[in-house]
């Protein structure tokens, strides 16, 4: 969220942002949001003075039934209550605006960064750089949950039975492969000297909306019926609201975390053969990682949290790509993001695994994360990036590392969390 100061300041600026981002249906609630700040600003005027005068008329009615002038005294108390009257109203009013402002201000976007490239959707983003060499075996590389399969390592049936599409059940090598990925990528990080940590699954209102925009809080998130707790879509929304209300000295900074949880999402219009099996689910596992910083260190934090997803998956063998998002592929609260893509022989394409991004001072803003400095406060830089979320990460490594035979093969790094075994034989 941007700081109405810098609206009212600079609507032209904000304009232009909105034009870039192809978001043209919200131009007209940057005057509409400058028009109600001006109310407010004449309302809060009005009732400070009000406040003031109160003050002031009640030493001087205090002196006139000093003085016996009771009259006198009686007739400035009916102002007194007049002005009270008054009073009440403006503060009605000034409560009704800041409703109104927050609500618009909410959904005018963030100021992208300069260096985001302008495009409409996904489809304009811009490969920045590959890492490792893509390969296409000269056999054929079946569709994941055949891979699975093969291994007895997956049950959609029964999951879809239980809880219906978009879920699963992992059995045997699957599962335990499953769970040493999410466990390396833990201590891989921990080594990069980042913090573990295992946050609340469930969140509060207040805490979605200052870490999302509202759009994807309806696309994603699922609601507690009857309480005020949202399922979380990401441990980022959890790990961010840590610092909900909270003042951080700079010595302490940065906070760099990386966290474990489940994650639970909607997923709302996913159809397509891609989407089959369990590359776009309702309940997943991440391993994520964040940082709470100080502005001019964001971009330098940006660029060391996209690394280690690219050198995690290079650790295990599998080529990737960044793509740097364009401004109609950003969320609103972003300034810039960049998406690691991982190699897929089978589709003989490259497909998402991570989302890094920098949202400057946007949730800290909505949140009140503050840093405590030498000349006083100020609002923390906001970061986030995936480390490793499988189930869709297995895609890429089974198909990576299947072998002719049907085996797939486990790169070394991982063995120490697979009980040491070298590859996965096939069942059936």
């Amino acid at each position: 969220m941007l700081d109405i100061k810098f609206v009212r300041e600079n609507p032209e600026i904000v304009k232009e942002n909105i034009k870039k981002k192809f978001q043209d249906e919200k131009l007209p609630l940057v005057d509409e949001v400058i028009a109600l700040d001006g109310e407010k600003r004449d309302a809060q005027k009005r009732a400070d003075e009000l406040r003031s005068n109160r003050n002031r008329l009640s030493k001087e009615i205090g002196n006139l039934m000093a003085q016996g002038k009771k009259e006198e005294g009686m007739a400035l108390r009916q102002k007194v209550k007049e002005q009270a009257d008054e009073l009440e109203e403006l503060s009605k009013k000034e409560s009704e605006l800041t409703e109104k402002i927050t609500k618009i201000m909410m959904t005018i976007p963030n100021i992208i960064d300069d260096s985001v490239p302008i495009g409409r959707d996904d489809s304009e983003n811009v490969e920045v750089q590959r890492f490792g060499e893509p390969k296409v075996p000269d056999y054929e590389i079946p569709y994941h949950t055949e891979i699975m399969e093969s291994f007895g390592g997956i049950d959609l049936d029964s999951a879809g039975r239980v809880a219906g599409n978009g879920f699963y059940y992992f059995m045997g090598d699957i599962a335990r492969l499953h769970s040493a990925v999410l466990a390396y990528a833990r201590d891989f990080m921990i080594d990069r000297g980042f913090t573990y940590c295992i946050p609340p699954f469930m969140i509060r209102s207040a805490v979605v909306n200052g870490v999302m925009s509202f759009s994807e809080m309806d696309a994603m998130m699922y609601k507690i019926e009857g309480e005020d707790l949202y399922l979380i879509g990401t441990s980022e929304h959890s790990m961010i609201g840590k610092f909900i209300d909270t003042i951080i000295p700079e010595s302490e900074l940065p906070k760099t975390l990386t966290s474990y949880s489940p994650c639970f999402r909607k997923e709302k219009g996913a159809h397509g053969i891609e989407e089959r099996g369990i590359y776009r689910i309702h309940q997943f596992e991440k391993q994520e990682m964040i940082v709470v910083c100080k502005p001019e260190d964001s971009k330098m934090w940006f660029d060391r949290l996209w690394q280690n997803t690219v050198d995690l998956f290079r650790s295990l063998d599998i080529p990737v790509r960044t793509l740097e998002c364009c401004s109609g592929d950003l969320a609103d609260l972003k300034v810039k993001s960049v998406d690691v893509e991982a190699w897929s022989p089978r589709q003989k394409k490259y497909f998402e695994v991570g989302s890094c991004s920098n949202l400057s001072d946007a949730q800290a803003r909505r949140l009140r994360i503050r840093i405590k400095g030498e000349n006083g406060n100020y609002l923390a830089h906001t970061l986030n990036n995936t480390v490793v979320a499988p189930p869709r990460m297995l895609i890429a490594f089974l198909e990576n590392h299947l072998q002719a035979d049907g085996s797939v093969t486990i790169p070394e790094i991982l063995r120490p969390y697979m009980g040491g075994k070298e590859r996965l034989v096939p069942k059936i």
